[in-house]
């Protein structure tokens, strides 16, 4: 497929591909549910139903246009038959309308569907938009996993007039794009990536990754150092040759350490372990204290009753 050649300068935000994703998955969650327990009681293997084609959503893409630059903010469903090549414009109206009263400096910019590849049928949708953006943008989604891929799996088109056969034709065109945040968006993809797993996890089960994940990063920081060790104590066995512009970036890196063999930091240190310790040995005693309590109103409980029954003063 071609390039585009129009000279403009595409921004995509988060939000947007966070849109698309949410949309396939509720999409696709609802065309082919999760096998319930009760299919597997009754003998039936999930695995032996033929794999079902995924889902196609469609949704129109909005932002601004400044110049040669088209930044793309957000986006929202349709409502397209793709059997019918229908698309409902009393819903793209209203939701446009909508969008209008929050975000007044926003316009349609184009459409997005997911999928491999553009299709031909797609650009019957890409037609019935021209009336609101004469050139709109596509953004197709790509929902299949990919591991060897390092890129995000998004791609826009756009729409150029090409002569084929003696025949001009509209055809996608591959527009290069970048993303763009705002602080906003940083903050809420940080809080999406750090959101408790779906099957039961616990805030321990996220203490458990950061740990392993701090642990991982030290034993690398381990290997590393380890391995300039080594070849620290070789180039001075002269088992290699001695490669001065290597010893000053070890200098250098060493300075930057603090100096942790000094008088002045054994004494910080061993501040910092006795206030540790003190407020460890305040907590245990302050839970002790409360369990104590605990017991005592308690005993004074039962104790009143009896007193109550048979003349015994309450513990005190």
């Amino acid at each position: 497929m071609a390039s585009s050649s129009s000279g403009l300068t595409f921004k995509l935000h988060p939000l947007v591909i966070l849109n698309i994703s949410d949309h396939y998955t509720r999409v696709k969650s609802q065309l082919h549910p999760p096998p319930s327990v009760h299919d597997a009681s009754n003998g039936v293997d999930p695995s032996a139903a033929p794999p079902a084609d995924p889902p196609r959503v469609y949704g129109c893409v909005i932002g601004v246009q400044r110049g040669r630059t088209v930044e793309i903010f957000n986006s929202f469903e349709l409502l397209y038959e793709p059997a019918t090549h229908s698309l409902d414009r009393a819903f793209l109206d209203k939701k446009q309308e909508l969008y209008k009263k929050v975000f007044p400096n926003f316009y349609v910019l184009g459409w997005y569907s997911t999928g491999s590849d553009a299709e031909e049928s797609d650009m019957h949708i890409h037609k019935a938009l021209m009336d609101i953006n004469e050139s709109p943008v596509y953004v197709l989604l790509n929902p299949s996993i990919n591991h060897a891929q390092k890129d995000l799996p998004v791609t826009i088109y756009e729409s150029e007039l090409h002569v084929i056969d003696g025949i001009p034709q509209l055809i996608f065109v591959h527009a290069s794009y970048t993303i763009e945040t705002v602080e906003a968006e940083r903050i809420s993809v940080d809080h999406v990536a750090h959101l408790k797993p779906s099957d039961g996890g616990t805030a321990a089960t996220q203490l458990a990754a950061h740990l392993t994940g701090i642990h991982s990063a030290i034993k690398m920081l381990n290997s590393r150092v380890r391995v300039l060790h080594h070849y620290l104590l070789a180039m001075q066995k002269g088992e290699i040759p001695c490669e001065n512009s290597l010893l000053r970036q070890v200098s250098s890196l060493l300075r930057r350490l603090p100096a942790i063999e000094s008088g002045k930091f054994q004494d910080d240190f061993l501040m910092e372990y006795n206030d540790t310790l003190l407020i460890t040995y305040l907590a245990m005693l302050t839970n002790c204290s409360s369990t104590m309590n605990e017991l005592i109103d308690k005993f004074n409980t039962a104790y009143d009753r009896h007193s109550r029954r048979g003349g015994r003063t309450p513990f005190v």
